[in-house]
Parts: C-alpha cells; sequence; structure tokens
C-alpha cells in the first residue's frame, strides 16, 4: 500500500506556483499517491497559459532583489513586470524546470488534479475553454475523499 500525499494549493503567484508541482512530482516519483486540490487563486495554475503567472515584490521581504528596495518602491508600477522578469531570468539561467514542465511531469506520474468546482462558478471561469484537460472538478468533499486518508496533507 503506497504512501498518500494530499496538497491544497491557494496561491496563484509564480513563488507560490512551484511548491505544489514539485513537491506533487517529487512525490509521486518516490511511488505515493497524490492529489493536488486546486482552489480560489491556485486555479490559475491549471489554466491552459501559464504565462500570466506573476511574482509580486510587494509585501515579499524575503525576494531576493538585486538592490535593496523599499517598500514603497516596490509598489511602483512596473515593478511586478520587473520582479516577474528578474525572477523567470534567474529560473531559466539556473537550469529549473518551468511551470508549465512540471505540471507536466506531475501528469505523467499519475498526480490526480482535481479543480475546487465552487471557486470556478464564484470566479466565472469556463471549464470547458479555460483550463488544461483531464481535470477532475469537485468539491471539498471530494478532496477530503482522499486527504482523510493522507498520510501527509500539505496546504501552500
Amino acid at each position: 500500500m503506497s504512501k498518500k500525499l494530499a496538497i491544497i494549493a491557494s496561491k496563484g503567484t509564480l513563488d507560490w506556483a512551484y511548491p505544489p508541482f514539485i513537491l506533487g512530482s517529487t512525490a509521486a516519483s518516490l511511488g505515493y499517491e497524490v492529489t493536488i486540490f486546486f482552489t480560489f487563486y491556485g486555479l490559475q495554475l491549471l489554466k491552459k497559459d501559464l504565462s500570466h503567472i506573476r511574482v509580486s515584490p510587494l509585501a515579499n521581504p524575503a525576494m531576493p532583489m538585486p538592490v535593496p528596495m523599499p517598500v514603497l518602491i516596490q509598489a511602483l508600477p512596473g515593478m511586478e513586470a520587473m520582479a516577474t522578469m528578474m525572477m523567470k531570468d534567474m529560473i531559466k539561467k539556473k537550469g529549473v524546470a518551468s511551470l508549465e514542465e512540471l505540471r507536466s511531469l506531475c501528469r505523467e506520474l499519475g498526480v490526480r488534479f482535481i479543480a475546487c468546482q465552487m471557486t470556478v462558478e464564484l470566479f466565472g471561469m469556463d471549464p470547458q475553454t479555460e483550463f488544461i484537460d483531464g481535470l477532475e472538478f469537485g468539491g471539498a468533499a471530494t478532496f477530503f475523499e482522499f486527504a482523510g486518508d493522507a498520510d501527509i496533507t500539505l496546504f501552500i
């Protein structure tokens, strides 16, 4: 009987997009049965196009910047785009897999993706056109069917 990992992905920014896919693919490659429940802003990670995923330097004091920047400067227009460009450049230079690659790897390894039906409806998203294929749409009860028996549950 394999171990089970349940992950709740609730964030949709670049820096919060990596953990569920890295942890999910790693656990699946180690033989875990993995389910990721995507809710609220985490649903952004299931969209067909991930080019809109950004990172914000605002209220993120641990984000490494080439030059120390006061919070006021981080709030200026264009800073989010600059921070996103810098992060994507660093990811590429260091040879870290892209979000698309990690998401595909999860799918290849059999990681189950559940999109929160309530949140899809709340935000008026179109399940037929906005999201990648092969998703399961369900609510918290669907997730708890799996998470109730999980060895590890993470909220990201």
